[in-house]
């Protein structure tokens, strides 16, 4: 099964450095993953600043798609998946990183796009931007230390979806 049309696409919404962009598409080369959105990065796309950063993922960079919204971003997925470390008042499905990257593998199978959502570096996603989500997916960190450089969350996710993968032996070799 080829799945890479229907690999999880990751979204970060309101980026602050660009830096932090060049960095995940260099996690997400590591995992496989291609697709990368923005939507109404602080700083103006194309950036150098993430170039030095990707070091060879200069291909996500290239293909990166600017919004200005979430929902444009969000046109063509069918299930979205936000990562928080904050305890909100919303009421969602809660999923570990496994389980998020079990469910987009079986929404893949059906040729669903799915989508991962990460908020900027300082403040995360707001409720108001969860709520536009399936499903939230926290990290199990340290309690009081639960914090964790974008590009780091991106590849934390990245690679669970990759493990599930390669574990479940669905991906062609490339």
């Amino acid at each position: 099964m080829n799945l890479h049309s229907t690999k999880p696409i990751i979204v970060l919404v309101r980026t602050q450095l660009p830096q932090n962009i060049g960095s995940t598409a260099r996690a997400m080369k590591n995992c496989g993953l291609h697709d990368l959105r923005l939507v109404k990065p602080r700083e103006e796309w194309p950036n150098d600043g993430a170039r030095s950063m990707a070091a060879g993922a200069d291909d996500i960079l290239s293909n990166i798609k600017v919004f200005e919204t979430i929902a444009e971003a969000l046109y063509d997925v069918s299930h979205v998946f936000a990562l928080t470390a904050r305890n909100r008042d919303i009421t969602k499905l809660e999923l570990s990183p496994e389980q998020a990257a079990l469910n987009i593998i079986e929404y893949t199978k059906n040729k669903e796009n799915t989508a991962i959502l990460f908020g900027p570096e300082q403040s995360g996603l707001t409720n108001e931007e969860i709520s536009i989500a399936n499903s939230l997916v926290r990290i199990p960190l340290e309690k009081f230390f639960s914090s964790l450089n974008l590009s780091q969350a991106v590849l934390l996710m990245s690679w669970e979806w990759r493990k599930q993968v390669l574990k479940n032996s669905i991906l062609e070799k490339d």
